[in-house]
């Protein structure tokens, strides 16, 4: 299981991976308790990969977050997620520095650390895929890619020419 597979649906608990697409939206299956349900295909999903912490430099996503975690403390957490809110700011200080204290919240670093807590055995974080770098490659050279675009269904639509030469009446008296 990779990180990319795991998302976090607001307002339902805890973290999901996906195992199949239906036309109506995902079936998803819990991390915690093993049970699968459906998930609208219009339902709002953010996978982790996509998470970032806000620091005074640039955005940290949150998979170093919890590489450095895992190099500084192992495999187990060096406090408890549902200490108050003090000890939470002070550890979380430990392990990013520069995070921004204005604009991540208490509730932000306490639902980290329990991620964290559900993920820690079922990824290597040190072996974590990078995002980014080919992928955007392969992007851009596709799109610098000089193709022309065919133009599809020309013939629809009236023509000039025959706008002008039809006599027919084409408004109802009334």
């Amino acid at each position: 299981m990779e990180l990319k597979d795991i998302i976090s649906v607001p307002g339902m608990g805890g973290l999901y991976k996906v195992v199949a697409n239906n036309k109506n939206g995902f079936i998803v299956e819990s991390l915690s308790d093993s049970k699968r349900t459906m998930i609208a295909s219009n339902q709002r999903i953010m996978t982790l990969v996509d998470i970032a912490v806000y620091t005074t430099e640039e955005d940290m996503p949150l998979r170093e977050i919890y590489k450095k975690i895992q190099q500084t403390e192992g495999q187990k957490l060096g406090v408890d997620p549902k200490a108050d809110g003090s000890k939470l700011r002070e550890y979380f200080k430990k392990v990013v520095p520069t995070f921004d204290e204005e604009r991540v919240y208490t509730s932000d670093i306490k639902k980290m650390l329990v991620w964290y807590e559900l993920l820690k055995d079922k990824i290597d974080f040190s072996k974590a895929e990078e995002t980014g770098g080919d992928a955007d490659e392969k992007i851009i050279s596709a799109a610098e890619h000089d193709k022309p675009i065919p133009k599809k269904h020309e013939s629809h639509g009236p023509k000039a020419e025959s706008a002008k030469a039809t006599t027919a009446k084409t408004r109802k008296k009334v």
